[in-house]
């Protein structure tokens, strides 16, 4: 019989206890089926937001859709996410007319506002891929365009000023 001293004993027994813990603590409840069910159902915006291919995929059939209705010179464009919306200052001329179009590809609406608000009417959005168009007139500068994603809305939202 070998003599093995207190410190390798509890050197033995420290490394016993750390792999038992860690094996206890990744098995889950014992069915097997632990790394399949999530404890708790995905919040309602983390099932909706698209992943990068889904993304990608919307964000094409967006610029596809507005492409179609393409004319005039283009002044500005730009896509995102209808979660984070729309938040631009164009650079416009005063007095000048200019077609907006805007495409929403996904689920739920977003609404369009302008600051001043002269410069468009406000406008719902559907996320069904229709285009929505507006003249819009550069009455005061410096214009705002915002477009917001209504409660529970997803997918990616698509924009255009062209001039007239």
């Amino acid at each position: 019989m070998t003599n093995v001293s207190p410190r390798g004993w509890l050197v033995g027994c420290a490394m016993a206890a750390s792999a038992l813990l860690l094996v206890s603590c990744t098995a889950g409840n014992g069915d097997g089926d632990a790394a399949k069910t999530p404890s708790s159902p995905p919040t309602a915006s983390a099932s909706q937001a698209p992943n990068k291919a889904q993304e990608k995929k919307l964000t094409d059939q967006a610029q596809a859709a507005l492409a179609a209705v393409h004319s005039g010179t283009m002044v500005e464009a730009g896509a995102e996410r209808v979660a984070d919306g729309i938040h631009t200052e164009p650079s416009l001329s005063h007095g000048k007319a200019y077609k907006l179009n805007l495409v929403c590809v996904g689920s739920g609406n977003a609404q369009l506002t302008f600051t001043p608000a002269s410069t468009g009417l406000k406008a719902e959005v559907p996320c069904d891929r229709s285009v929505v168009q507006q003249r819009i007139t550069a009455h005061k500068l410096p214009i705002h365009i915002d477009v917001e994603g209504t409660k529970g809305s997803s997918g990616v939202i698509a924009w255009q000023i062209d001039t007239v």
